[in-house]
C-alpha cells in the first residue's frame, strides 16, 4: 500500500504525519509505525502522528513514539499537527482538537504555534527531583553544566529504575542560564535524547516556577538542543497550574510517499 506522508519538526523534535481521515492507515499496526520512524530503514522521526476526523472537533491527533507504540501527549507533536491541519485547509488560525489526554486549543501566529496544555496538579517534590504529568509523565532535576551532562546514560538509568521501569517516564535535566532555562530530555519510547520535548519543557517551566528560579513570573523562556520555546502559565496554587501554553515554531520539512 502507498501512503503520502508529511515530515514536520518543532525545535528539532521531528515527526511523520499522515492524513488518515479516510482511515486507510491501520492504527493498530505498531510494527509499520516503528518501521516508518526508523532513521536507517524508514523515513526517520521521533514519532508518527495520524490526523483523523472527530465529531465536534477540527480533528483528532493520534500519536506514536518511534518504537511504534501509541503514547501519551506530545507537545511539539501537537503544535506540528496544528500546522499540518492549517496546510490542509482544515483550520485558519485557530484549532480545537482532541488527543489521548483530552481537548486542546491552539493558535497560529505567523510561524509560531501556541498550544494550550492540560492543567497540572499533584506535583511530587523530592530532595533531588520533581515528578509531574503534563500530558506525559516527567522526571525533572536541576543539574550543573547541563550542556556537557551525559543525558543518555543518566536518563536511561532513571527511566529503567525500579520505580519507572514498567510504565516508563521522560527524564529532564535543567539548568538556569541568565534569563532562561536550558533543558535536555531523555524520552521514553524513543529511548534516547531528543532535540526537544514539548511536554518536557512544560514540566521544566512549572518546576522552575515552584523553585522560584526566576522569581514571581508566569512565563519561562527555554532553550533546547533544537531551538527556543516559551511556556506561559497561571500559578493557581503551589500545587496547581492552569492556562498553560506551549509556544514555538512548527516547520514543514518535506512531503513524500512510501510503499509498504
Amino acid at each position: 500500500m502507498n501512503y503520502t506522508f508529511y515530515k514536520y519538526q518543532g525545535t528539532g523534535n521531528d515527526f511523520v504525519i499522515i492524513d488518515n481521515r479516510d482511515m486507510r492507515f491501520d492504527r493498530t499496526n505498531n510494527a509499520l509505525v516503528a518501521k516508518l520512524c526508523d532513521r536507517r530503514f524508514g523515513i526517520g522521526a521521533d514519532g508518527l502522528m495520524l490526523l483523523q476526523t472527530k465529531a465536534g472537533y477540527d480533528f483528532e491527533m493520534v500519536y506514536y513514539n518511534s518504537d511504534g507504540n501509541e503514547s501519551s501527549m506530545c507537545g511539539n507533536g501537537g503544535r506540528c499537527i496544528v500546522a499540518f491541519a492549517h496546510k490542509l485547509g482544515l483550520i485558519k488560525n485557530k484549532a480545537r482538537f482532541t488527543a489521548i489526554d483530552g481537548e486542546h486549543e491552539a493558535v497560529i501566529e505567523n510561524t509560531i504555534v501556541k498550544l494550550k496544555m492540560n492543567d497540572v496538579k499533584g506535583i511530587e517534590r523530592n530532595p533531588d527531583f520533581y515528578f509531574l504529568n503534563t500530558g506525559s509523565p516527567h522526571y525533572v532535576a536541576f543539574v550543573k553544566d547541563v550542556e556537557h551532562f551525559n543525558v543518555f546514560e543518566e536518563g536511561k538509568k532513571i527511566r529503567y529504575n525500579a520505580r519507572f521501569k514498567e510504565k516508563g517516564t521522560n527524564v529532564n535535566f535543567i539548568e538556569k542560564k541568565d534569563n532562561h532555562l536550558l533543558v535536555r530530555t531523555y524520552e521514553r519510547g524513543v529511548e534516547g535524547e531528543t532535540y526537544s520535548c514539548g511536554t518536557g519543557v512544560t514540566a521544566a517551566a512549572i518546576v522552575a516556577a515552584i523553585a522560584n528560579t526566576f522569581g514571581p513570573v508566569e512565563s519561562c523562556n527555554i532553550n533546547t538542543l533544537g531551538g527556543n520555546l516559551n511556556v506561559r502559565f497561571h500559578k493557581k496554587t503551589e500545587e496547581e497550574f492552569d492556562n498553560i501554553w506551549l509556544e514555538g515554531p512548527a516547520t514543514f520539512v518535506f512531503e513524500g510517499s512510501v510503499d509498504v
